[in-house]
């Protein structure tokens, strides 16, 4: 049954502002009111709108303001932490159509984009100019602007060049108050009072809706050498990553897979290691003879150039495919896939693998292991049938002893798949009452209502 309204105020005033961009025909808004997570949305969406400009964000998130109606932003919907699932009814705002590149600036290292342009699509037309954006998640070829920027996203060249809160320079934004915030600049220094570029990074649709980015961009890396090498434990493979990083070598990508998932995506059953660096034109080989020298690892590959080099760098992108395979081999299509994010200190990796491994075996559960040694991120992932009470009570009990883990050993319970639902009792536990409180505070400014992405993070 349809709707008839949209917190308290017809669902006819969307309808005349919006024209079909607002759809609330249930078998549609299904479509949207999931995420790429296990998390179980607690509500269904009244409507989805598909704004195609910053006026109309700024209308509809005043409208909501005024008839106190929850508004739920949206990317691609890949996250995994249950940062877009619907936790009361509300509009989602699906800024799917809001994709354009407003300005490529090469001199200036920047450009400024519209939210919905999907990462991949960004450099395809960056490289038209020899420049690129380095964030890189897992979910590249779908993942956009906005909800990397939501997320707080990383990536497998994380151990380069860090995070999207490294990368963005300048951000409009609509608060739920309904006012329209430029934040930030188009320099590479800024220091214009408060960074709430910054604060709005990461706070997953909580704070506001972004309506354009001025992001940072890089030049195109000349060329580049790598190497796949394989290992039958896992400390020697961060050792051999800690010691290319004392050489002075920093890497431009550091990922491993598990045995089970290098045998899936067609390498030998041990773990491997995907080691890159970019170089000038023409020290290629001089790069490569260097990694061969400071590795222990068994070489089994090797990539000179920078196309070639991403080419070495392909089995690994195709982690969550494998993890997919190993989990319907036993559950087949009734399987749910929980992939988890956590961070630790480069030189705790082994450590926390092996309480991994530990705190899976106590639970009884299957364990796969991937991930960004370069800059300590792991993915550690399990799996239920669905619809298994038990088995979802021990995901979840995983779920907290990997934070546990984390937090434990100096790092913390997310990286870069950010909090959401799922991790907002592990937040409490990694941070102090205090600084909580500040953060309620600081919603409470920018969302005085509370209508922005409710019963998130805090």
């Amino acid at each position: 049954m349809r709707p008839p309204e949209a917190g308290g105020i017809s669902a006819r005033e969307l309808r005349k502002k919006f024209g079909d961009r607002f759809i609330d025909d249930p078998s549609f808004l299904s479509l949207y009111s999931r995420e790429a997570s296990f998390e179980e949305p607690s509500a269904g969406p009244l409507g989805v709108v598909f704004p195609t400009s910053e006026e109309e964000v700024l209308w509809l998130v005043r409208w909501a303001y005024e008839t106190e109606t929850p508004i739920f932003s949206q990317g691609s919907a890949t996250s995994l932490s249950g940062n877009t699932v619907m936790t009361k009814p509300g509009i989602v705002v699906s800024f799917e159509r809001m994709n354009k590149i407003v300005e490529v600036n090469p001199t200036d290292s920047y450009a400024a984009v519209q939210p919905g342009i999907r990462l991949e699509e960004l450099n395809v037309e960056l490289s038209r100019y020899g420049v690129f954006f380095p964030v890189d998640p897992g979910s590249v070829r779908s993942a956009t602007v906005g909800g990397a920027i939501a997320n707080g996203a990383g990536g497998m060249r994380g151990a380069k060049y860090g995070a999207m809160r490294d990368w963005v320079l300048g951000l409009d934004v609509v608060t739920g108050r309904g006012d329209l915030l430029k934040i930030g600049c188009r320099t590479l220094k800024c220091r214009n009072g408060y960074d709430l570029v910054r604060l709005v990074v990461g706070s997953e649709g909580t704070l506001g809706l972004v309506t354009e980015a001025v992001l940072r961009i890089a030049p195109m890396p000349e060329s580049a050498a790598a190497v796949l090498i394989y290992y039958d434990d896992l400390p020697t493979l961060v050792e051999d990553v800690v010691r290319v990083r004392a050489a002075r070598v920093w890497p431009l990508f550091a990922e491993f897979l598990g045995p089970a998932e290098s045998r899936e995506v067609g390498l030998e059953e041990r773990y491997s290691l995907f080691l890159g660096v970019d170089v000038n034109r023409g020290a290629e080989r001089d790069m490569l003879n260097r990694l061969k020298g400071l590795v222990r690892g068994a070489v089994a590959r090797e990539a000179l150039g920078l196309d070639s080099s991403m080419d070495l760098l392909e089995p690994r992108r195709k982690l969550f495919s494998a993890q997919v395979a190993l989990m319907q081999r036993r559950l087949g299509s009734e399987g749910l896939l929980i992939i988890e994010d956590i961070v630790v200190p480069v030189s705790k990796l082994p450590e926390a693998v092996r309480r991994m491994v530990d705190l899976a075996e106590r639970l009884e559960i299957p364990l796969s292991l991937g991930g960004h040694v370069g800059d300590g991120n792991l993915h550690p992932t399990t799996w239920f049938r669905r619809g298994d009470a038990e088995g979802a009570r021990r995901a979840r009990a995983f779920i907290e002893g990997l934070g546990k883990i984390a937090v434990g050993l100096g790092g913390s319970v997310s990286a870069e798949h950010g909090i959401g639902t799922l991790k907002r009792d592990l937040l409490r536990m990694e941070l102090a009452p205090t600084v909580l409180e500040y953060m309620k505070a600081l919603k409470s400014i920018f969302d005085p209502k509370g209508i922005l992405n409710p019963g998130k993070i805090l």
